[in-house]
Parts: structure tokens; C-alpha cells; sequence
């Protein structure tokens, strides 16, 4: 899953969309003059391809935002099945996005979710990229929007799961985090240069762990029925020195989705992470907001060393091809250093399937974040690639 776009400070943001899904069997009727009309009918159709075939969208951007000046680039993904025969085989996908600005800043990010043969073996992974600004308002959940602080950031980062089953619905396994970052301070004398922001220069640190996972969903990319959750432990040893992190980091992800009536489903979610060590670093730290966990904060705009959510859904799907939902949620960063103070997130959003076959979804949300003192409301618009949860 993906954020293609957000509404960010300072930016007007145009999005096109082209969705284009091909198949083997597909290929020759290219050639043939009722080409369109089938890829029209393909996108209309209430009909689900027999052929269980892969399906690929893409979803050109073209933006500007004052820090980054014009900002073009694609986000796309293909789902596909690795054994077409078996009807029980999870979807697998693939997902790249990357763009480029006229300041030259970049943002590559490659991942991937793999079901193997028989559903024995579930793999994730992440290959990214970033050199980008980004705004930093502090440590805790009662920072200030007056505060804001323009870093620049160049994130590199490889992040690998592997779980095997080993009962039905059981999954367990072992995990590899490596990120790489560093930092540049634009606008000296803000809250960034505060002495309890540890890491100013950025750093290094590889996390090495395991993960238990049951899930008895009935599909990975829209849910209706069934139920998620996953414990991940890692730790990152002293294999780098200096002040780089050496510590914990722990995840608990449990969803639930629960059928009303055929078209009608309430999903919920809730999340904790948390990181622990003696001298934390606050690229490290947990972030609140973004396009999948509350929706209407800038992500980052409260960061500290644990954060916990809770959200939930109700999702109607009243056409093959379209749906709508609402959601609301709550949740805070906090520490021993910063009390927790939840804060809501509530909005709603339009889905469009573009593969009937694999459930995959385009999602459009707009959603509303708390209003501080003196502030206006915070809120967001995001164009993503498959649900939030």
C-alpha cells in the first residue's frame, strides 16, 4: 500500500490517473479495431476475469510544493497470483513509486508482499530510497505548528520478512531492518537544534528479529470477514558504534473484519509500536499520521519513542467497481518524557476496484486531524494503492 499524494503546507497538488491492466491472453486484441471498447467494458464490466490473471495500474503525479518546487513521477502496482490452479492462493503484489523534483530531490520506493505456492510462505519486502525535506515540529504530542523546522533527509533503507506456516492460519519467522540516514538542518536556531533531539546528524543501525502471524482473512486486499494479528520483536546490536541506535523495537497489529450485510463491512484496527534503549535518536522514533493511520496528520507532525492507535471502518461497496466508507479513530505518541494525548481522525473516502479478480482497490481520502489553539484543523487529502488496513 501506498500514498501517491497529501495535502502538505504550501502545495497544490494535480493528480492524473491511468489505469492499465494486461494479461497473456489480452495481448493479441490490441491489434484488433474494438480494442477500446473492450478496455472500456474491462473497467466497467461487473464481470470478474476467469482467467485469474495479473492486474496492473499506474497513476502518474504531476505536483508543486514550495519546498520542492515541480514534482513529477508514477506509483504503480501489479497483483498476481503465484499458483493460478490453487483457489485458495493469496494475491501477491508488487509496488513502485518514484519522483523527481526540479530541486532535484528524489523518492524511489520499491516493495513487495509474496504469498508462495500453498500460502507455506509469506514475504515482505522494501527497497527505498529518499532524499527529500520534510518538517520536523518537535519531540512529543504537544508540538507546535509555529515551531516548524525544514530539514532535509537522505533515507536509505532495506527492510525483509520471511514467515513460514506451520499451522493452519499460523505463520512465524524472522526479519532484517537496515536504514541509513542523514540530515541537513536548513533554518538554523529552531526547535531541531533543541538538546533533547538526539541524532541531529543521522545515522545507521541494522535490526534483526522474528515475527508471529495468524490471519484468517478471507482476502489480503479488501477484507470482509475474518481476522489479523501480528507481534514483530527486532533488535538492533552496536554494529555500526559512534551514537547510532543500539536497542529494541516491538509491534503489535491487530485488525478484525466483521460482515453486516453483503455489501456492508465494519473493520477495526488497533496498533501499538514501540521503540526502546538508552539514548533513542529521533529518526528512530514512531511517527503519527499518514495514509494508513491517522488520516489528517502531516506524518511526523508528533513523533516520540512509542505510539498507539486504534481506527475503524465501515466500508459499502455497493458496486462491483465502486465503494464508499467512513472511518474515525484516535491515538498519541507518548514516552516516559511525554504523557499520551489522543487525538482524533475521522473522515471518508471513495474506492474504485480496477481488478475485480484480486479485489484491488484505488482509494481517495479526505480526512480531519484535531484544531490547536490558533491553528487551523489539520486535515489531508490521499490518492493510494489498496486499502489503509
Amino acid at each position: 500500500m501506498i500514498n501517491a499524494t497529501a495535502v502538505k503546507k504550501y502545495s497544490i497538488s494535480l493528480i492524473l490517473i491511468s489505469v492499465l491492466s494486461l494479461n497473456s491472453s489480452q495481448l493479441s486484441a490490441q491489434e484488433n479495431t474494438g480494442f477500446i471498447k473492450k478496455l472500456i467494458k474491462k473497467f466497467v464490466s461487473s464481470e470478474k476475469d476467469s482467467s485469474r490473471s495479473g492486474s496492473f495500474v499506474v497513476l502518474p503525479a504531476v505536483g508543486y510544493a514550495q519546498e520542492t518546487g515541480f514534482e513529477y513521477g508514477i506509483a504503480s502496482t501489479y497483483n498476481f497470483y503465484i499458483d493460478k490452479e490453487n483457489l485458495d492462493s493469496r494475491t501477491s503484489n508488487v509496488t513502485l513509486i518514484g519522483t523527481l523534483t526540479t530541486k532535484k530531490q528524489k523518492n524511489i520506493k520499491l516493495t513487495s508482499d509474496i504469498w508462495t505456492k500453498n500460502n507455506d510462505y509469506h514475504i515482505i519486502s522494501e527497497l527505498r530510497f529518499r532524499d527529500w525535506p520534510f518538517n520536523f515540529y518537535g519531540l512529543g504530542n504537544d508540538t507546535w505548528k509555529a515551531d516548524e523546522d525544514y530539514l532535509d533527509q537522505k533515507l536509505y533503507r532495506i527492510k525483509l520478512d520471511g514467515e513460514k506456516r506451520f499451522a493452519p492460519n499460523f505463520y512465524a519467522g524472522i526479519n532484517l531492518n537496515y536504514e541509513n540516514f542523514q540530515f541537513n538542518d536548513i533554518e538554523s536556531g529552531g526547535i531541531f537544534e533543541s538538546p533533547e533531539v538526539l541524532g541531529k546528524d543521522g545515522g545507521q543501525y541494522m535490526a534483526l528479529g522474528v515475527s508471529a502471524l495468524y490471519d484468517t482473512r478471507n482476502n489480503t486486499t479488501y477484507t470482509t470477514n475474518g481476522f489479523y494479528g501480528r507481534a514483530k520483536y527486532s533488535y538492533a546490536p552496536n554494529f555500526f558504534g559512534k551514537d547510532n541506535f543500539v536497542g529494541n523495537q516491538i509491534e503489535f497489529d491487530i485488525r478484525g473484519f466483521y460482515p453486516i450485510t453483503k455489501y456492508l463491512t465494519v473493520a477495526a484496527q488497533g496498533l501499538f509500536r514501540g521503540t526502546y534503549g538508552k539514548n533513542v535518536p529521533f529518526y528512530v522514533m514512531r511517527e503519527l499520521g499518514g495514509d494508513m493511520t491517522m488520516r489528517g496528520y502531516y506524518l511526523g507532525r508528533y513523533k516520540d519513542k512509542n505510539y498507539m492507535t486504534a481506527q475503524a471502518e465501515l466500508r459499502y461497496r455497493f458496486h462491483p467497481r465502486i465503494g464508499i466508507n467512513g472511518f474515525l479513530g484516535t491515538g498519541s505518541t507518548f514516552s516516559k518524557q511525554h504523557d499520551m494525548r489522543l487525538i482524533p481522525s475521522y473522515g471518508a473516502g471513495l474506492r474504485y476496484f480496477f481488478s475485480l479478480e484480486h479485489n484491488s482497490s484505488i482509494r481517495f481520502d479526505y480526512a480531519f486531524g484535531e484544531q490547536r489553539p490558533g491553528e487551523k484543523r489539520q486535515s489531508g487529502f490521499y490518492l493510494s494503492i489498496s486499502e489503509a488496513f
